[in-house]
């Protein structure tokens, strides 16, 4: 049996990333837990994010933007803010705090089939 191996999210963050930093943390066949770095960090302007799974993502730090496929406006993030993107739903990181660390946690997983 494997034993509990005790890590910090906070901890071996890099430093003076040119992009964002996806970190898987766990998985399995039917989850996926990332942490995502980001420093003002955004998606080009032509990519839209559509995943085939469901994704719920927690901003831990930071502050960040994202944009809806149909909304008018984008949806600002603060500490503590999470929220579930369904499977299919194009999504964008409009912005990112250029100034501190933007730090997420995401859980990927198959969404319920009707």
């Amino acid at each position: 049996m494997e034993q509990p191996v005790l890590n910090n999210l906070f901890t071996c963050l890099p430093e003076g990333a040119d992009i964002e930093v996806f970190e898987t943390l766990a998985q399995n066949r039917q989850l996926k837990l990332e942490r995502i770095l980001s420093r003002g960090h955004c998606a080009n302007p032509a990519h839209w994010y559509q995943q085939e799974t469901d994704e719920w993502v927690l901003l831990v730090q930071g502050a960040a933007s994202l944009q809806f496929d149909g909304q008018p406006q984008p949806m600002h993030l603060r500490p503590g803010d999470y929220l579930l993107i369904p499977a299919g739903q194009r999504h964008a990181v409009t912005w990112t705090d250029p100034d501190i660390d933007t730090l997420w946690l995401a859980l990927h997983f198959q969404p319920d089939k009707p």
